[in-house]
């Protein structure tokens, strides 16, 4: 099969840092040679369709050191191949030991020649152990699971590379649920958010090789927790904008969209704005009680009408709410399975911090003991995370019994040594 979808290694980094078109990354370029002291260079839109086109023009020294400034990427991992390299691969060492520079390697090899030399199962086999990872995700130790995950994407980016046709995009598809399962265990889990960042541009890119168009919302929508958790609500707002934008192409289902608006909701609470998160958790309620047409993806199992409800108890308690963020936290962890352990610690420190704003120091310190109970069965760093921001909220009572007992376990042998281990 023809690739159509151009340089997806250029248009995945360029979206993924917040530019949703070629002017806006050609204004970046031409801003970036100011601040480095190169005078006025001017590179137009024309030139980067040229760039993100099937085959890219090698760019010149000065837009090789913008590309890379601006990117924050190699330019061998933007998609370019420079003029005097051979035409064709050579066939890769397979007895040689992986190289340890990158857990999930970054390029996304084109196939070698008119025909690759895997089998055309090499996808749907490929996709197999991909959606074992997906259900092992809620049972198996983050850090243990990342590291099947990361040498499972290095396989597939090696594949990719001996794969074409039909099989190439299959195994692109599943390749990119890998990514972003990496990039949610480095998130989410492991709170690593550099190294999610990098890994889903590198999601993104194979999802546009697969022109899985659901997959790149889903991948964009998960990279604007990045900016969106460190306060940065224009960068997150731009990663939205083209999550939402990759999912109209669809088709989405119901609960797909409602996701999006309480991702959004869920930045816009990070960085202060309480009213429009609560509006758009509204809208997401509305559009999930509405239902559609279309059915979500496999892949699509992090989300339901629970988890809304978590993120619009934890929206309220920002907001002050209190009386209605009980309300809400505690139905939502009457209704979670109990197959969801990380998120009953997200909302037991949620509720242990609604207690601690009703200045009700016990109950929360009995709610902090359940989460510390639940983390030592499934570790979550995000968990973790809110653990310790109720713990802070308890200060004025820290000399109580209840709450020295919470500091006991927080800052067990074993507690403290997970948490710097990972």
């Amino acid at each position: 099969m023809p690739r159509s979808s151009g340089n997806t290694a250029l248009k995945a980094a360029r979206q993924a840092r917040g530019l949703s078109s070629q002017q806006a990354l050609a204004a970046a370029l031409h801003d970036a040679a100011r601040q480095l002291g190169m005078g006025e260079i001017v590179v137009s839109r024309k030139q980067i369709g040229r760039w993100e086109s099937p085959n890219p023009p090698w760019p010149r020294d000065d837009h090789q050191q913008l590309l890379t400034h601006v990117l924050r990427l190699p330019i061998e991992e933007l998609g370019f191949r420079a003029p005097w390299e051979d035409s064709t691969r050579p066939v890769p060492d397979k007895t040689a030991p992986p190289s340890p520079r990158h857990s999930t390697p970054p390029v996304l090899p084109r196939p070698m020649g008119s025909a690759g030399t895997q089998p055309a199962t090499v996808g749907a086999d490929f996709a197999t152990v991909t959606e074992a990872h997906r259900r092992l995700y809620w049972s198996v130790s983050p850090a243990t699971l990342h590291q099947a995950v990361a040498e499972h994407a290095n396989l597939g980016t090696a594949l990719l590379g001996e794969t074409d046709g039909f099989a190439r995009r299959i195994l692109a598809s599943a390749l990119a649920e890998s990514l972003l399962l990496a990039g949610r265990i480095q998130f989410f889990d492991l709170r690593q958010p550099d190294s999610a960042d990098a890994t889903f541009v590198r999601a993104l890119q194979a999802a546009g090789e697969a022109d899985d168009s659901l997959l790149g919302a889903a991948v964009l929508a998960h990279a604007a927790f990045v900016p969106g958790w460190a306060g940065r609500r224009e960068d997150a707002t731009e990663r939205m904008r083209a999550a939402r934008t990759y999912a109209r192409r669809g088709p989405a289902s119901a609960e797909l969209l409602a996701w999006l608006d309480a991702v959004e909701a869920e930045c816009l609470t990070r960085c202060g704005d309480h009213r429009q998160a609560l509006a758009l958790l509204r809208r997401a309620e509305s559009v999930l009680s509405a239902g559609g047409d279309h059915l979500s993806p496999e892949w699509f199992t992090w989300f339901s009408a629970t988890r809304l409800a978590a993120f619009k108890g934890n929206t309220e308690l920002a907001a002050g709410l209190i009386p209605q963020a009980r309300t809400t936290l505690e139905t939502v962890l009457a209704d979670l399975p109990e197959t969801d352990g990380k998120q009953r610690i997200v909302v037991l420190a949620d509720l242990a911090a609604v207690e601690a704003a009703a200045r009700r120091p016990d109950p929360a310190c009995a709610l902090l003991e359940q989460a510390l109970d639940q983390l030592g069965v499934t570790w979550y760093a995000t968990g973790m995370e809110r653990i310790r921001e109720t713990r802070r909220a308890l200060s004025p009572w820290q000399d109580s019994e209840t709450v020295q007992q919470v500091d006991n376990r927080l800052y067990s042998w074993s507690t403290t040594l997970s948490s710097l281990q990972r």
